[in-house]
């Protein structure tokens, strides 16, 4: 699969179709949802780009379950303000987008074999609000969100991005939310400069993901010490995960924001969208 590296190529390529595209955001530090970035800016521009769709389901890092999968369906989620240390003008922040029990209750369905819950006390965690402002700013998009079982092993999640792919041809953005590398403990306050190790895997991880060669990003045994180091938890890297399993041989494949905060953080992100 051949991947291009511009919004521009991206929205040049984007045809009339009823089939929407999948995305991955490395959404980083929240502050990015009260600063001039060129990540905010990027997520805006990517928003303008996109068709419109009829809901959004976010698969984030920051919902972690374990040996179940959950579902929001609430009417009204709230805004989760799940952090602590920063600016109260952060807290302040709210999206108040709808729900969507509907589209939430039928991922149940869709997700029967991944023993899948409904759940009516989440809402919108920080992986989901702090991209979301961006890329549909009057919060007039239904949202629900769906949880990462930390249980399962990696093809698990891509699995679950293959049994929700069909959503895409009903007008519902699969959009999921973590980083490509997130090492908070090797965070570099002083030069910013991304480490080898960061770089060779969002390297390996790019280069394998262009070449739908999933099993790689899935065979922990082969990712060995690199991935521990890329991820001392995978929360932020099973996202990626389940947005490839969305995705088939029919789509391309467009590269965002393929730099690093903080040096072992990967704003990588992605759109697989039809050709």
């Amino acid at each position: 699969m051949s991947a291009t590296h511009s919004l521009q190529q991206l929205k040049d390529s984007l045809k009339a179709t009823d089939r929407i595209p999948l995305v991955f955001l490395g959404h980083g530090s929240p502050m990015n949802a009260i600063e001039d970035t060129a990540y905010s800016r990027s997520w805006t521009n990517l928003g303008r780009a996109l068709p419109r769709p009829q809901a959004i389901l976010v698969v984030s890092a920051h919902w972690m379950t374990r040996g179940t999968t959950l579902v929001d369906v609430s009417v009204m989620p709230r805004t989760i303000h799940d952090f602590a240390g920063f600016p109260h003008e952060l807290f302040k922040e709210s999206y108040p987008a709808q729900g969507n029990p509907d589209l939430a209750r039928e991922v149940v369905t869709l997700l029967a074999s991944h023993r899948t819950q409904e759940d009516d006390t989440w809402g919108l965690d920080h992986g989901a609000w702090t991209v979301l402002k961006f890329l549909y700013p009057d919060a007039d998009v239904p949202v629900s969100q769906l949880s990462v079982d930390m249980t399962k092993d990696l093809n698990w999640h891509l699995e679950t991005g293959k049994l929700l792919s069909d959503l895409r041809d009903r007008g519902v953005l699969i959009l999921g939310s973590g980083n490509v590398v997130h090492n908070l403990r090797a965070l570099d306050w002083v030069h910013r400069q991304p480490q080898d190790w960061a770089t060779e895997f969002d390297t390996l991880f790019a280069d394998r993901l262009a070449d739908r060669d999933f099993g790689a990003l899935t065979n922990r045994p082969q990712l060995g010490a690199l991935l521990r180091k890329a991820h001392p938890t995978l929360d932020h890297y099973i996202p990626t995960l389940t947005i490839a399993g969305a995705s088939d041989a029919r789509d391309q494949l467009t590269f965002m924001n393929d730099s690093f905060d903080l040096g072992t953080l990967s704003m990588r992100s992605f759109v697989f969208h039809a050709m």
